[in-house]
């Protein structure tokens, strides 16, 4: 298999740990691209220019991260997924961390793209309420009783992580119960230190 990715997006951090700790590593191939200028079998690939996106061994092309993380835990005999309710509602729990990634690559395009005249104050405000509020849930999920490692928190763990490595780690102090989880994660999971941004500090209490 094939993942198009690059080392410092979020969303294509949440896939490569996804496929260590599930076992595929060997068996994906991962290729950094840049979107911005993306080459033609990338394009062939996904004509959107996004990241991530994963070729299966049948040839097929899948993507959002969402679609592949469902993939990878499928073909790992649904090792990171439960059923009925719970199913569902884990689901929630993956779309609201890849929403707080969203907001946060919102953010930085807008940084990236606009001269800073340009930049609209609100707009920025908007994406960082998203972050506050949708980290403020995370903070209730992850201490839910019973709560067991899910995709979810690959989602999370790379959003956090991206915080570190564009924001410094200022969300920390604002949300200690979360710190504490991710440095939890990390032990648990060493795919996340594995796939860490050079830039990105380490994991610590």
């Amino acid at each position: 298999m094939i993942l198009y990715c690059a080392p410092a997006s979020p969303f294509s951090r949440k896939v490569r740990m996804l496929t260590r700790h599930l076992g595929f590593e060997g068996i994906v191939d991962e290729r950094f691209v840049d979107t911005a200028t993306p080459d033609a079998a990338f394009l062939a690939a996904n004509p959107l220019s996004k990241i991530p996106t994963l070729i299966t061994l049948q040839g097929d092309a899948l993507f959002d991260s969402a679609v592949i993380a469902a993939y990878l835990d499928a073909q790992s005999g649904h090792a990171l997924s439960q059923r009925g309710d719970a199913y569902f509602v884990g689901q929630a729990y993956e779309a609201l961390a890849d929403g707080v990634m969203e907001a946060i690559v919102l953010i930085i395009y807008e940084r990236r793209w606009r001269q800073e005249a340009k930049r609209e104050p609100r707009w920025t405000a908007h994406q960082e309420a998203k972050i506050t509020r949708g980290l403020a849930r995370a903070s209730q999920i992850v201490v839910r009783p019973g709560h067991r490692l899910q995709i979810g928190d690959f989602s999370l763990a790379a959003a956090l992580g991206y915080l570190d490595l564009r924001f410094e780690g200022a969300w920390r102090a604002t949300f200690p119960v979360l710190a504490g989880w991710l440095y939890d994660f990390a032990a648990q999971v060493p795919a996340f230190e594995a796939t860490r941004h050079r830039d990105s500090p380490s994991v610590a209490r």
